[in-house]
């Protein structure tokens, strides 16, 4: 039998962003086209252009057109007049569309090079999390490139699309008006950001909870249910069970010794608490904390999820055989 081996290193996650108001490292999104009375990439600058005016905040705003199987699209469009009313006079409002996958990403790099004051996603998890890995390259933060200035790119949230997991983790109603309102206030807080490193050295960010095995197969499926809202997760996880092997794992948890997790379902590491549409599944999470926490399943099946899947939902499951969690 194989084996895996990871390890986690637990404590903070340098370079932290800082936020105004998902994000899932296994989010993978299908090319995306955009609506047919939508430019493949169209920027609108209300008020002024990125570098006019440091008296007003330049604000871009990335949008997924196609999320939340076009929902996204639909209510950004109804959302814009109240967007304008509340911000267009203190602020150069931005919209850029994204074409498809990691669009986000460069957007918001460029975003951050030309000064933009904040860059807030608007839709779901998957955008969030494209647009977090802008905020760095080469594993170093992405910098504003007039040197002049000392002003640094915030990230914000409008929760538009499917799953709002990383909204839940600050107990964030899915209000878009609310999300304005936080925007409007102009309030920043530090918040921790995870890494993955690859074999390759590549470097991939999360905000929110990075999961391996069948939980990350069940991400992958969950695109294919988009119709059923929140429970696409659930179905998602249920197909991902199909020909499924758990596995055993070797984790070395900072410079601790290797430890073995003989039959692993799934190792899910929460800088947050939610995922999968509102599972708690890392419910002591604390993305101010400086930890992360790093939650096991251990020989699952298909209908131990079922049986459990309450306790997923609320975050119990920790006292659940099987289960086992440490940060």
């Amino acid at each position: 039998m194989g084996w895996c081996y990871y390890q986690v290193a637990l404590g903070r996650a340098p370079p932290s962003l800082m936020a105004n108001s998902s994000v899932v490292a296994r989010a993978e999104q299908r090319p995306m086209a955009p609506p047919p009375d939508l430019p493949f990439d169209r920027t609108l600058l209300r008020g002024g252009s990125l570098s006019a005016s440091r008296g007003r905040r330049d604000l871009v705003f990335v949008v997924n057109p196609r999320g939340a199987n076009g929902k996204t699209w639909k209510e950004w469009k109804k959302l814009l007049p109240y967007l304008r009313s509340r911000l267009g006079e203190d602020c150069n409002i931005c919209e850029s569309f994204t074409s498809g996958p990691c669009h986000a990403t460069d957007i918001t790099r460029e975003s951050i090079r030309e000064g933009a004051d904040a860059v807030i996603a608007v839709g779901g998890d998957g955008t969030l999390h494209e647009v977090v890995n802008g905020f760095f390259w080469a594993g170093k933060p992405v910098t504003n490139q007039d040197t002049a200035t000392s002003c640094s790119t915030a990230l914000g949230l409008i929760p538009l699309g499917t799953g709002s997991d990383f909204a839940r983790t600050f107990g964030w109603k899915n209000d878009p008006h609310d999300a304005i309102e936080r925007i409007a206030k102009g309030q920043r807080s530090q918040i921790d950001v995870g890494v993955i490193v690859g074999e390759n050295e590549h470097r991939h960010y999360f905000l929110n909870v990075a999961d391996i095995h069948l939980s990350a197969k069940a991400g992958y499926y969950a695109s294919r249910y988009k119709r059923f809202g929140n429970l696409c997760y659930v179905f998602g996880a249920l197909q991902a069970f199909i020909g499924h092997r758990n596995q055993d794992f070797r984790i070395k948890v900072n410079d601790g010794e290797w430890e073995t997790y003989p039959q692993v379902t799934a190792l899910c590491i929460g800088n947050a608490k939610f995922f999968g549409g509102g599972m708690k599944i890392t419910p002591n999470a604390d993305p101010s904390s400086g930890n992360f926490e790093v939650v096991i399943l251990q020989d699952f099946r298909w209908y131990d999820f079922i049986l459990k899947l309450h306790k997923l939902y609320n975050g119990t499951h920790l006292s659940v055989n099987n289960v086992s969690s440490r940060r």
